[in-house]
């Protein structure tokens, strides 16, 4: 199945980088280019695309606030991804606070632009190379929130474990392994915790791992 990506960046040369690096993959087509991020966001309900490379720093609107526009439209499923030249702890936590599903530097090699779509795309959160556990942890570095225990009282054990595992950034393979279950009931339990506690990704189910105090920073 082809992987349909909207590029929203203020720069043209740089769209038309990301472009070239792209479409030379059989399974990923560019729908659109949006330059702005009002731009990305009514682009964005246009074409319907599964995935957004939103650059994070744009004139008028900015990418977060794209979207955040973008995640709170119910019947928008597209999955965006931050790009930024700046490699700062306070643009990754604003970039999770708005819905986001990763973040990647604009230095980063070609390949990993390419990961980075065809692992947003499968349902998978982008937590590293440059969302890392540490900075997932220093994220949640704030008051447990212990009203989000009852979504977590929801979660079968097997579903619980799954979670903490997921907060050390480890791929559904390596889940199956560390838990000896194949990798499709992996996803099973991902998709089965995502629905229960309500929200998007991995990202999302991260940070409520750590604000409810499920798992704690540096343990």
């Amino acid at each position: 199945m082809t992987i349909r990506v909207l590029l929203a960046d203020d720069q043209a040369m740089v769209r038309a980088g990301f472009r070239m690096i792209l479409e030379s993959e059989p399974d990923i087509e560019v729908v659109g280019e949006a330059g702005n991020g009002e731009q990305a966001a009514s682009e964005t309900r246009r074409l319907r695309p599964d995935v957004v490379l939103m650059d994070i720093q744009m004139p008028g609107e900015d990418g977060l606030q794209a979207t955040r526009r973008i995640i709170e439209s119910p019947d928008l499923a597209s999955r965006v991804v931050i790009l930024t030249t700046f490699e700062r702890d306070d643009y990754v936590f604003d970039a999770i606070r708005s819905g986001a599903s990763g973040f990647l530097l604009k230095n980063a090699p070609p390949e990993e632009l390419v990961h980075a779509v065809r692992v947003v795309y499968a349902g998978d959160a982008l937590l590293a190379p440059s969302v890392t556990r540490r900075i997932i942890e220093q994220y949640a570095r704030r008051p447990v929130k212990r009203e989000l225990g009852a979504q977590l009282a929801s979660l079968t054990q097997r579903e619980r474990e799954v979670l903490v595992s997921l907060a050390s950034g480890k791929s559904n393979a390596e889940l199956g392994a560390l838990l000896f279950v194949s990798e499709g009931t992996i996803k099973t339990h991902v998709s089965s915790l995502l629905a229960k506690l309500g929200v998007r990704d991995r990202v999302q189910a991260v940070v409520l791992a750590y604000e409810s105090g499920l798992v704690q920073p540096g343990r």
